[in-house]
This record gives C-alpha cells, structure tokens and sequence, in this order.
C-alpha cells in the first residue's frame, strides 16, 4: 500500500522559493523513492521541477501544502519540512 502524507508549511526565508532555494528542493526531492507536490492557493507544482516550483510564487509568509506519496513519504516530508524550517540553507 502506498502512503501518501500532508502538511502544510510557511516559507519563512526572506527570498522565498526563488531559483537557489527551488534547485535545493528539487535536488532533495530527488533522493527519496516519492512523489513530492507543493500546492499553493490554485497552484500545484511537483518538487522535482524548478521552474514549476518558482511559477507558484512562494513568498515569505506564504503556506503551501507539500504530499508526499510513496515508499519514502514519511523521510521526504521530514527533510522537506526540515529544509524549508532552515530557510533552504540560506543567510539572511
């Protein structure tokens, strides 16, 4: 059975997702054996494509919904939650 999980996060680094913080997402997304979208509002974008990443429009203060479905749901959600609580590795 596959697992899907949901969560929603607020984006709290200044520049939000822009290229730099959507290529780190990207590159995490693609460690894990799972599907990983970002919904915001209207928008879902999959977590393995910058330039859909960026079309969302993420800001600082925005909530997205992130799911995670797949044999990694639970590990991708953690380092997915984990990234964006770190503001993508970013000084500010």
């Amino acid at each position: 059975m596959t697992k899907r999980i949901k969560q929603s996060l607020t984006i709290i680094n200044k520049l939000g997702l822009h290229a730099r913080a959507a290529t780190k997402l990207v590159q995490l997304a693609n460690t894990f054996e799972a599907d990983i979208l970002l919904t915001q509002g209207e928008n879902t974008a999959p977590a393995n494509s910058v330039l859909a990443l960026m079309m969302l429009e993420s800001g600082q203060g925005k909530t997205i919904e992130v799911t995670c479905e797949g044999k990694d749901a639970e590990s991708a959600m953690s380092a997915v939650k984990e990234l964006v609580q770190n503001k993508f590795d970013e000084e500010e």
